[in-house]
């Protein structure tokens, strides 16, 4: 059938439907190949003339594509059409199946030039190669595709496989129980819930961190805000809540630059007391956010 049918038309007909929405197919399948993961084609697909150039003319330069020309009202359509699609999910890829109702896209069934239905084409490199009519048993459609594959199958690319798909995590019901805590404004019971977390598992990095974070908000809040303005440069523990104010308007680097300067202020305990405050507040963040690089080197240069 090469060359004998003129599918440009279609190719046009696609272009044009490009400002529009096209007609949705399938959602993708789970057929496997041989590396274990999952193809990126599902292995049957509902075409219609917007989609045509796409999932027909296109795909065939990847893989074989079998178009199945059917029409509702065609008794020996809904037995010939079940059959292709479990072909078709059995193929393993080396093939697809494109279901195309004749009555809603009349302008395909005229291009391949249908006189009547059930009709089966064989599409490879855009181009028909091979072609039916009526129900055919499994064993003789198989044979069928077989000698085409035999033919063309080593100008076709192939499949592109999917993208692995991420592993699901498992979530910790102990987490699960102190977030809940935590989203309905408990607190207290959300940092008690997160410290005993991380004390029965020293290895939970998550669980210590939530803890240190929801502290530091309980005791920021308990703070009168005016502080930030009242405090007095020699009032340590002021410039502590101060600072903690501040960090919870999200003013980091105020409320480094204002410990920062508390220990240049300071010697003995007093300095080692705000640098105990400001290592502190650097464990609430990542240590690679810039504020907390450069308060770090601020607060190197005040001690040394």
């Amino acid at each position: 059938m090469t060359g004998a049918v003129d599918l440009s038309v279609l190719k046009e007909r696609a272009d044009a439907a490009r400002t529009r929405p096209a007609a949705p197919s399938r959602p993708p399948g789970t057929e496997p190949t041989d590396s274990g993961s999952a193809p990126a084609v599902p292995p049957v697909v509902e075409v219609s003339e917007a989609t045509f150039e796409t999932e027909v003319l296109a795909r065939s330069e990847q893989v074989l594509v079998l178009v199945d020309l059917w029409a509702t009202w065609c008794e020996p359509c809904k037995q010939l059409s079940p059959l292709l699609e479990r072909l078709a999910s059995e193929a393993n890829g080396s093939w697809i199946l494109a279901t195309i109702d004749i009555d809603a896209n009349p302008r395909i069934a005229q291009a391949f030039g249908v006189q009547s239905v059930p009709t089966v084409v064989a599409i490879a490199n855009g181009q028909p190669v091979a072609a039916f009519q009526g129900v055919q048993p499994a064993a003789q459609i198989t044979a069928w595709v077989d000698e085409i594959l035999n033919k063309v199958g080593d100008q076709l690319t192939g499949l592109p496989a999917a993208e692995p798909s991420e592993p699901t995590e498992v979530e910790d019901p102990g987490m699960a129980a102190a977030e809940a805590l935590l989203d309905d404004g408990d607190l207290e019971g959300a940092v008690a819930a997160y410290q005993a977390l991380a004390e029965a598992d020293p290895t939970n990095v998550e669980a210590a961190s939530a803890a240190r974070n929801v502290e530091f908000v309980i005791r920021a809040q308990s703070h009168d805000p005016s502080v930030v303005d009242s405090a007095q440069p020699g009032d340590i523990e002021a410039q502590f809540a101060a600072a903690d104010v501040l960090l919870l308007s999200q003013r980091p680097d105020d409320a480094f630059d204002r410990l920062i300067a508390l220990v240049r202020a300071t010697s003995g305990d007093e300095r080692s007391q705000v640098r105990t405050r400001l290592l502190s507040l650097f464990e609430l963040f990542d240590p690679a956010e810039p504020y907390v690089v450069s308060a770090r080197r601020k607060l190197a240069s005040a001690l040394y």
